[in-house]
């Protein structure tokens, strides 16, 4: 991300002046000792927080359905500064995201003397610091950078943990979506809680340089074929078939994905079996950040992919959206449609269906363990999915029709 947001460093000068499956919860939190002090509510005077620091170490889409508590801390504080850390890789998520302030990005794997170093450049430097990670790196970070700490607590075996915190809220891994568990944060607070996933942004006028390879003015669709983990990949068949019928439907084709060598390679074979009989593709694997592949599909007439970050960014833009899954659970990671503002997950464990832009397409398998909620047959990133790959081109043809049918 090429944004003068992003500090790389926690040099003083870099933060002194500029300064962001299995458990189930209990009914309430009262296993863990009492907070030790009250934290200041929502309304309770003009700038109760000056500087928030929101954290989470995680992958894109943990960054990206953050962004509703960061929306909401920002609606409550509007002249507060609200910084996040994240790490290096996906800051890309906030391009051009207008609540945060600041995007820190700290390496994971440092040394001991690295790690010290950068828990002493944050020492309370917020007024209030958050993490929607029960993690114990975020919960650190936490701890380091703020005088007040609001976070999360697995169910069980994390009483001590529990001292690292002002107020917390129990971890729900299985029954609660992660956009619905960040906000309870926000209610810790008294916040009023904003259930908008943020897409991010960047100036149209590169991409549409792009899109000038195409016919002027055609609609296009957007395919978005690679996750990161190969246990969540439908077929290159499948996508080509896909592909055939948007063209048949007079659109064209915009391929997207990352800049590994893998995902570029994946959609540049998928490009060529198109191009062979088809003109109507445009291969922009690896071309564009985040942000611009947000512009992208907000003025796309349509939008597939599988259980990856993008997809999130896809039903953020209210564009209609195609979502393959397989053994991931739905109700915690099924994508969050634009518009939604009631706090329970849209999706249930099992099954298909609509809500909003979104349709959530689920695989099948004769076993009857989709969900199975673990990294695909194999039990590890690399395994397929047989739910995925005995997924039909039809069944997704028939989800994509209803998608475009008004």
């Amino acid at each position: 991300m090429n944004d003068d947001r992003v500090i790389n460093s926690l040099s003083p000068k870099a933060l002194g002046e500029r300064v962001g499956e299995r458990g189930r919860p209990e009914n309430s939190p009262t296993a863990f000792p009492s907070p030790p002090a009250p934290l200041p509510q929502a309304g309770e005077g003009r700038n109760t927080y000056r500087r928030i620091l929101l954290v989470c170490t995680q992958r894109i889409g943990d960054v990206l359905l953050t962004t509703p508590l960061a929306r909401s801390l920002k609606r409550a504080w509007p002249e507060a500064q609200l910084d996040m850390l994240v790490l290096p890789g996906t800051q890309g998520a906030l391009e051009g995201n207008p609540d945060i302030a600041n995007v820190i990005a700290l390496p994971q794997r440092v040394s001991l003397r690295e790690k010290i170093g950068q828990f002493r450049s944050l020492w309370r430097r917020y007024d209030l610091a958050l993490s929607p990670l029960p993690t114990d790196r975020a919960r650190l970070f936490c701890w380091a950078a703020g005088r007040q700490r609001v976070g999360l607590l697995q169910p069980d075996g994390e009483r001590a943990k529990a001292l690292l915190l002002n107020r917390w809220t129990t971890f729900d891994d299985l029954d609660t979506h992660t956009v619905v568990m960040g906000l309870r944060l926000a209610e810790l607070l008294g916040v009023n809680p904003v259930a908008e996933v943020v897409p991010p942004a960047a100036p149209w006028e590169p991409v549409a340089a792009k899109l000038a390879a195409l016919p002027a003015g055609q609609a296009y669709a957007v395919l978005h074929p690679y996750p990161k983990f190969n246990y969540k990949m439908w077929t290159p068949a499948g996508w080509v078939a896909l592909a055939r019928w948007l063209r048949g439907r007079g659109l064209m084709i915009v391929l997207t994905g990352g800049p590994e060598a893998a995902e570029r390679d994946y959609a540049e074979r998928i490009a060529a079996e198109l191009a062979a009989s088809d003109a109507g593709v445009l291969n922009l694997a690896g071309q564009l950040s985040l942000g611009a592949t947000a512009e992208l599909i907000r003025r796309a007439r349509f939008f597939a992919g599988p259980d990856t970050a993008v997809t999130h960014i896809a039903a953020a833009t209210g564009t209609p959206t195609l979502a393959l899954f397989g053994p991931s659970n739905p109700v915690k990671w099924g994508p969050w449609p634009a518009g939604r503002t009631t706090l329970d997950s849209p999706w249930p464990r099992r099954g298909s269906g609509r809500h909003g832009n979104v349709h959530l397409l689920q695989g099948e398998s004769e076993h009857g363990c989709v969900p199975c909620l673990l990294e695909g047959c194999e039990r590890h990133v690399d395994s397929g999915s047989e739910c995925l790959r005995t997924l039909t081109a039809e069944r997704v043809i028939a989800a994509a029709e209803a998608l475009l049918t008004p």
